[in-house]
């Protein structure tokens, strides 16, 4: 599986940006989709997920700004971000998980930086 992801770029504060990611490859494997980001000085964390069903998960600090969709027919993942917070800026990684029954294999988009000034 290969993703990659577009749509970063710097925004002031209150404004909205779009992030999307494409799959490719082994992409009929793919059990979820989602968003991770990376602050500087700081771990990386989920920031919302999308099962192929589409139920999502989203990080508290995101819930009623930001909405994670899915386009199975086109392998497409996106993150509408709205009311940006400069708490929002960070490397933003697009994720594909594929299960099996003893495994989980994640793979990483090469991520797309999101600046928000205040």
């Amino acid at each position: 599986v290969q993703l990659q992801a577009f749509g970063g770029g710097l925004v002031q504060a209150g404004g909205s940006l779009r992030l999307s990611c494409a799959a490719s490859g082994s992409t009929s494997s793919i059990n979820i989709m989602g968003w991770y980001r990376q602050a500087p000085g700081k771990g990386r964390e989920l920031v919302a997920s999308i099962t192929i069903s589409g139920t999502t998960d989203y990080a508290n600090s995101v819930k009623g700004r930001f909405a994670i969709s899915r386009d199975n027919a086109k392998n497409t993942v996106f993150l509408q971000m709205n009311s940006l917070e400069p708490e929002d800026t960070a490397v933003y990684y697009c994720n594909a998980a594929v299960y099996s029954p003893r495994t989980r294999d994640n793979y990483w988009g090469q991520g797309t930086l999101v600046t928000v000034s205040s």
